[in-house]
């Protein structure tokens, strides 16, 4: 708050006298010029209420784009309203142009104390009666960071922020850039404000009213000659007597200072401040949204993926089986018929489950028959109060025969277009391609196909490969979630080792017979006698509104020690639930 007293010490010798509040004068339009170089000067979008009602998580997100530790996903909305506010640490060096679709479009930044070290030169002679302008030596080629943003334009729509080069840390810390440059979003609030009509040292004290937002927003070193600065040019054409806000004064030797009564500063002289649209219904939860108790989260942690999760000694991701049955090992009334089981709260806690997964599998059985979203629809998920797309995993589509007929009324294509959730990865058996149409339909919107090339001679796809593909798309944990056949499979003994923990949920209701169950071929010993498949082991049941859930782990002996096949041949139906 040093620089509000700057403002007490400094009165108003630069400035024009205070009168009474006149009229607003009229905002520059795009068409009037400033005087220094004739150029148009936009009008300012931005308002105090972008101090007032800052994004959510600011300091955080100033933060994270400052490091850039790890890849960041945002969507378009999303970056134009963080973007502004860390663009005085990032330079644009050179924009890449598209790629071949036209739709990839690539920028590359550096950071600002990458540039060299500028040495300002003598200064040029001066009109008579203008003073000497103070220039400093701009600080340069100390910091190499460098990162590119990737905007994806179609119906999948955001950024994509990676670090790029050797360097992995900044020289500095983002406080000090903080000390030598001011945002894009501080100058355009200030801008916005003397163009209405008031004072740089009124502006400068109304800035500061909350002192830990406007650092929030890396304005921590704000002074009110950044404010004269930033409307210079507008102040130049515009010799009108300028005021302070409504709700505050001139106290000689104190400033500007505000009075013990009056409005808020958004509302000014009765004028509503105008909120910056990408900030408006910013916390509104869409229709859907679903809640998981934090009490109920401890119990299901052991059975989940670590925090960091990492691929096995073998190049697996972490495999979690899950899936809803009645009390008859049924997943549905019939072959191919979408059945629900599951209640309220357990449905709660898959969305749950989903949201610790980077990906979740499914059979096109399933895909074809429930049309289901596959994303996250828990609070907090992308698209449900979170940002980008964390929290929302990618769907896997097993997809031997490319049966499954893709189109824009797809739930699961609905939801990218929503931002709700990712584009869809098909897996295909070798000798069979989607047709072009639905190719690029699937490009469209995100999604991709993957080739696999080991299986037998019947097409019958490997789990081992399918695995493992995913693990070189990144992909370090997998939710298997159906359907019937998907299941089965992956309970057979060559299969088996594959999981790491099981989340069965068992609904309390009959289906009979007819439908789609849970029962694998059965395993024998040497002499031909039955024996169980498996029995897990750390099993835990919880009862979750008025269904049970059973977790559990696969035996250790168990796992990742076959290198089974996965029987799923091309037009066969993979029925099952997904919730």
């Amino acid at each position: 708050m040093a620089e509000v007293q700057q403002a007490v010490d400094e009165g108003t010798s630069n400035e024009a006298s205070i009168a009474t509040p006149p009229a607003p004068p009229a905002i520059m339009s795009d068409h009037q010029s400033s005087p220094a170089n004739n150029a148009p000067m936009p009008t300012p979008t931005r308002t105090i209420q972008d101090l007032v009602q800052s994004p959510r998580d600011l300091a955080l997100m100033r933060q994270r784009l400052f490091e850039v530790k790890d890849k960041i996903e945002l969507q378009i909305h999303e970056f134009d309203r963080y973007w502004p506010y860390i663009d005085n640490v990032w330079v644009r060096q050179h924009k890449a142009g598209t790629d071949k679709s036209g739709r990839h479009i690539t920028d590359y930044y550096a950071c600002r104390l990458q540039r060299p070290t500028y040495t300002p030169k003598a200064d040029t002679p001066r009109r008579e009666g203008q003073p000497t302008r103070k220039k400093q030596i701009r600080e340069g080629g100390t910091c190499q960071m460098r990162l590119k943003t990737i905007r994806y334009e179609g119906g999948y729509r955001g950024y994509t922020i990676m670090r790029i080069g050797d360097d992995t840390h900044h020289t500095h810390d983002l406080d000090h850039i903080d000390k030598i440059k001011r945002t894009s979003v501080l100058m355009e609030i200030a801008r916005s404000e003397v163009m209405k009509g008031y004072m740089p040292a009124s502006v400068f004290t109304v800035m500061n009213v909350d002192y830990q937002k406007l650092c929030d927003a890396g304005g921590k070193y704000l002074n009110r000659n950044d404010v004269r600065n930033a409307s210079q040019h507008w102040r130049q054409e515009h010799k009108e007597e300028l005021r302070v806000h409504e709700g505050y004064k001139y106290d000689h030797g104190n400033g500007i200072v505000k009075q013990i009564e009056g409005p808020s500063p958004a509302t000014v002289n009765g004028d509503v401040q105008m909120l910056d649209p990408a900030l408006q219904d910013f916390n509104a939860l869409p229709p859907g949204t679903l809640r998981f108790p934090e009490s109920r989260r401890e119990a299901l942690k052991p059975y989940l993926p670590p925090e960091n999760a990492t691929l096995s000694e073998n190049g697996f991701p972490h495999v979690t089986l899950t899936y809803a049955t009645s009390m008859d090992s049924s997943l549905t009334l019939a072959p191919g018929m979408q059945t629900h089981l599951s209640g309220l709260e357990s449905k709660s806690m898959t969305h749950y489950l989903r949201s610790k997964h980077d990906a979740i599998i499914v059979g096109v059985g399933t895909a074809t028959a429930d049309d289901p979203a596959l994303n996250c629809r828990l609070e907090g998920a992308g698209g449900y109060g979170g940002l980008g797309w964390q929290g929302q995993p990618r769907p896997v589509i097993i997809d031997p025969g490319a049966r499954w007929m893709i189109t824009p009324r797809s739930k699961i294509i609905q939801t990218v277009t929503q931002g709700k959730g990712r584009g869809p990865w098909v897996i295909i058996a070798p000798g069979f391609a989607m047709d072009p149409v639905r190719l690029e339909m699937l490009k469209y919107y995100g999604g991709k196909y993957l080739g696999l090339t080991q299986f037998d001679n019947r097409y019958r796809l490997r789990w081992e490969a399918i695995l493992k593909a995913l693990a070189a798309e990144g992909i370090k944990s997998v939710m298997i979630e159906g359907g019937g056949m998907v299941i089965n499979d992956l309970l057979q003994p060559e299969n088996a080792g594959y999981i790491n923990s099981v989340v069965v949920t068992l609904a309390p209701t009959y289906l009979g017979r007819g439908g789609v169950g849970v029962n694998p071929a059965p395993r024998h010993d040497h002499t031909g006698r039955p024996v169980p498949l498996v029995r897990f082991r750390d099993v835990r049941w919880l009862p979750i509104g008025e269904d049970c859930v059973m977790c559990g782990k696969m035996p250790e002996t168990t796992q990742h020690v076959d290198r089974g096949q996965m029987a799923t041949r091309p037009g066969e139906n993979y029925g099952g639930l997904t919730s």
